[in-house]
C-alpha cells in the first residue's frame, strides 16, 4: 500500500512538472526575437555585477529561445575571468567541462547546444566557483524547472561546493515548482527584472 502510494505520488509530480513544462515553451516561445534579445542583454548586465574577477564560472551557451549568454561570455573573457563551458555527454546523462578562450570555436552539438567539439581544454568541476544555468522555469524559492534530463542536477548533486546562478525571463515564473529531492536550488535567479536572492544562500 505504501509503495503504490509513494508511486502515483511521484508519478503526478512527473506529469505535473511535464505540464508546466510545456506551459513555460510557450511562455518562452511567445515572446519575439527582438523582445529575447533585449531581455537577455538586461539579464547579462545584471549577472556581470555578481561576478568576481578572482572566479572561474560555467557558463551554459543558449541555444533559442533560451537567455541568450554569448555577450556575458564576451565580457568574462575580456574582463579575464575564466570561463568553463559544459559538453553533454547523453551515454551517461552526466556533463564534462572545458574551458573556453575563444567563442568562435562553438558549434551546434547535442540537443543543438553550442560546444567547442574539436577544441576542448578540460577543467577541473573542483575549481569552478560559480555555475550560470538555464531555466525552463522558477518560482521564489529558488526552486528550478530543467528539461528532465537533470544533468546539472547530478553534476550539482556532486559538487555542492558550486553557487548556483539560474537565468531565466520573467514569464517563466510560477507561484510554485513541484519539486523532488534530487532537484537542486539556485543561489540566486536573474530575469530582466533583476537579481533574486534565495534566502540562506551562498551569494
Amino acid at each position: 500500500m505504501n509503495g503504490a502510494a509513494s508511486y502515483d505520488r511521484g508519478n503526478t509530480i512527473t506529469i505535473s512538472k511535464e505540464v508546466i513544462r510545456n506551459m513555460l515553451r510557450d511562455r518562452r516561445w511567445a515572446l519575439s526575437v527582438e523582445e529575447r534579445q533585449e531581455k537577455s542583454r538586461i539579464i547579462c548586465d545584471h549577472l556581470q555585477k555578481l561576478i568576481g574577477s578572482d572566479e572561474q564560472v560555467l557558463v551554459y551557451c543558449a541555444k533559442e529561445p533560451e537567455v541568450e549568454t554569448s555577450t556575458l561570455i564576451s565580457f568574462l573573457i575580456t574582463e579575464n575571468i575564466q570561463v568553463i563551458v559544459p559538453i553533454i555527454q547523453k551515454e551517461d546523462t552526466s556533463l564534462r567541462l572545458s574551458y573556453l578562450e575563444e567563442p568562435s570555436c562553438l558549434i551546434a552539438s547535442t540537443f543543438h547546444v553550442p560546444e567547442p567539439i574539436g577544441f576542448e581544454i578540460p577543467a577541473d568541476p573542483a575549481d569552478v566557483t560559480t555555475a550560470v544555468i538555464p531555466m525552463l522555469g522558477f518560482d521564489r524559492s529558488g526552486a528550478r524547472l530543467g528539461y528532465g534530463a537533470g544533468y546539472y542536477d547530478r553534476f550539482l548533486s556532486t559538487h555542492t561546493h558550486i553557487r548556483t546562478i539560474g537565468l531565466a525571463f520573467s514569464c517563466q515564473e510560477v507561484p510554485l515548482l513541484p519539486t523532488e529531492f534530487n532537484d537542486i536550488d539556485m543561489t540566486a535567479v536573474v530575469t530582466e527584472d533583476g537579481v533574486m536572492r534565495v534566502s540562506g544562500s551562498k551569494s
